[in-house]
């Protein structure tokens, strides 16, 4: 099928907190958007809103490939925005190994699958990836050993990915948001603070990526931190 001409994006974890936020936004700059989720059962979509809900779990390869390749053939792929992320806290002694792997494909694996997926048509659109990373892949993560690592791959791969593609006019962006109120933090034994100004909300991460959309032809924006000003998070209740 011939491709349509309007401007499309794919995003990953898009059923609920940054996903859902970014999809929302990019539905409102005129994207189409398919928003890929494993459940949509409570989210709320406006009437105007463009946005496709797929319906499919990204640790199924097969699948997930199956879908991105039936959306490139068809649409004008533009932006990739890699979000689906876990994350699992605590010692790294207290892990087991499916929790280290769910960690490593999700967070890491996905996004480079994704991308290979999608790249040559990124290359012919002048396309984005921007790749939701996290304020810990700068950092000693002591309490949180896979999920920095996980993080900190994906930020190298976006730095390499830019300057391998850079000639091709693919802008590769990386976000690391600091704490954000969304369920990532649900596997934790701590939570965001109770003050406003002790976490980002995903409508921040979201305007982030409207910002870097509107910069001029000729400037990227390649890594970008958002932080709350405060520091401070909430011991979650033992079980």
């Amino acid at each position: 099928m011939e491709c349509v001409s309007k401007k499309t994006a794919i995003v990953t974890g898009a059923s609920s907190g940054i996903g859902y936020a970014i999809s929302k936004r990019l539905s409102a700059l005129g994207y189409e958007v398919f928003g890929f989720g494993r459940d949509f059962g409570t989210v709320k979509w406006e009437a105007e809103d463009n946005v496709h809900p797929i319906v499919c779990d990204v640790l199924d390869t097969d699948k997930l490939c199956a879908c991105v390749k039936q959306i490139a053939a068809q649409h004008r792929v533009q932006i990739l925005v890699n979000n689906a992320g876990v994350g699992y806290y605590g010692l790294h002694e207290e892990l087991n190994p499916d929790k280290i792997k769910k960690l490593v494909r999700t967070n890491l694996e996905v996004p480079m699958i994704l991308t290979h997926q999608l790249l040559r048509h990124l290359k012919e659109n002048a396309g984005y990836v921007i790749n939701i990373s996290s304020v810990t892949a700068g950092q000693s993560n002591p309490h949180g050993c896979a999920y920095g690592a996980t993080k900190a791959g994906l930020s190298s791969f976006s730095r390499s990915l830019f300057d391998e593609t850079r000639k091709y006019g693919v802008k590769v962006v990386t976000i690391g948001p600091d704490m954000t109120q969304t369920n990532l933090y649900r596997n934790a034994n701590f939570r965001e603070g109770e003050e406003p100004e002790s976490y980002l909300l995903p409508e921040d991460v979201a305007k982030a990526v409207e910002w870097i959309l509107g910069q001029r032809d000729g400037v990227i924006v390649t890594e970008l931190t958002l932080k709350p000003q405060i520091h401070r998070i909430k011991r979650k209740p033992p079980k």
